[in-house]
């Protein structure tokens, strides 16, 4: 991803790129425009409806991440720790809420992991290793597509933004100069 420079300008995840309107005239003049202002502004507006749908599903999917990736180090921390345990070790873990229970761990070579839909399987420690850095380095990656598509999105946005608002000064340009002039 970094160092790609054949895909910088481009979505991970098929996002459509806006096209900026240069001559407003000329855009105006195609036959599926056809002079209708009230049409093209509508497009556009949904075109951007679209985008900004888009960017409320990515930064969903960006904050569930962020919050995934602290875990699975953490859990990588622990497994860590587990390998290198030589006796019994105290220590305490959350119940609920600020409700924290005292434990007595005794050196395991297995632990219990969450795989979610209330699923729960039992690893090696070295298999749970590999299985969370191995989500780790996913979740990283995904992370920095989710990122670079948002920056994607906001551009797409703002060329979107500014389309409206060319062809909207356009038609008031017209209508202007279609008025007839008043004497002062």
């Amino acid at each position: 991803m970094e160092g790609d420079s054949t895909n910088n300008s481009k979505s991970y995840s098929g996002i459509p790129e806006a096209t900026f309107v240069d001559n407003v005239d000329e855009f105006m003049n195609k036959p599926e425009n056809a002079g209708e202002v009230d049409k093209v502004l509508r497009k556009l507006d949904e075109q951007h409806g679209k985008y900004k749908f888009m960017e409320y599903t990515l930064g969903t999917k960006r904050r569930r991440l962020r919050q995934q990736i602290p875990d699975l180090a953490r859990s990588l921390e622990i497994i860590e720790k587990l390998k290198a345990q030589k006796q019994d070790t105290e220590t305490q873990f959350l119940l609920s809420d600020q409700v924290f229970m005292k434990a007595n761990v005794p050196p395991t070579k297995t632990v219990f992991l969450w795989l979610g839909a209330n699923v729960m399987l039992e690893y090696s420690l070295e298999d749970a290793e590999k299985l969370l850095s191995t989500n780790m380095a996913t979740a990283t990656k995904n992370l920095n597509c989710v990122d670079h598509d948002l920056d994607f999105l906001r551009d797409q946005c703002t060329t979107t933004e500014v389309n409206m608002a060319r062809v909207y000064n356009w038609d008031i340009k017209r209508r202007q100069a279609k008025a007839p002039q008043i004497a002062s």
